[in-house]
């Protein structure tokens, strides 16, 4: 059995980026990331780049008690979080995440996704991403991670696919 007590907000290092706790007086920082719209064109949320729809967005993250700020050298370049923790599946959930553009293109996001997998797994044996049917660039992204194909849900109205990496086979 895992360790109940799942840390959220660690400060994590890799090898190009450091994930951080999100503050709640961070907004602008992190606005200025997400008002572009192409980050969002795929996405079923794609009014996101509008300041009074990400305003919702970043209440969300703060309430949610697991989003953080993605940095590079210091500079904001995206957001992610952990949510949905499910101990009696050994299960927690990483969403909700987006990049600059000018960070999109692999090296990125899988060192962002390897450490927050590795942080995971010190608590559980399986994490899951829930992604919009039609976000094709961030399938693609968690398929060279190895995630597997293992559902489809419907979160607010818009269908999802459900990926799945497991702890045995994700490989460190």
């Amino acid at each position: 059995m895992k360790n109940q007590n799942f840390d959220f907000q660690p400060t994590l290092t890799g090898e190009l980026l450091k994930v951080r706790p999100l503050k709640s007086n961070e907004f602008d920082l992190l606005f200025a990331v997400a008002s572009d719209p192409l980050i969002w064109e795929l996405h079923p949320q794609r009014e996101r780049y509008k300041k009074e729809v990400f305003e919702k967005f970043f209440e969300l993250a703060i309430k949610s008690g697991g989003a953080f700020v993605i940095e590079e050298s210091g500079k904001a370049v995206g957001s992610s979080r952990y949510y949905d923790y499910r101990p009696e599946l050994s299960q927690v959930a990483i969403g909700y995440t987006f990049l600059a553009r000018a960070y999109w293109g692999g090296l990125y996001n899988c060192d962002l996704k390897r450490i927050m997998l590795l942080h995971a797994f010190k608590f559980v044996d399986n994490v899951i991403f829930e992604i919009g049917v039609n976000n094709l660039r961030s399938r693609r992204a968690i398929e060279k991670l190895g995630g597997r194909l293992t559902g489809h849900v419907d979160l607010d109205g818009t269908p999802h696919v459900v990926y799945t990496i497991t702890k045995s086979s994700f490989n460190f």
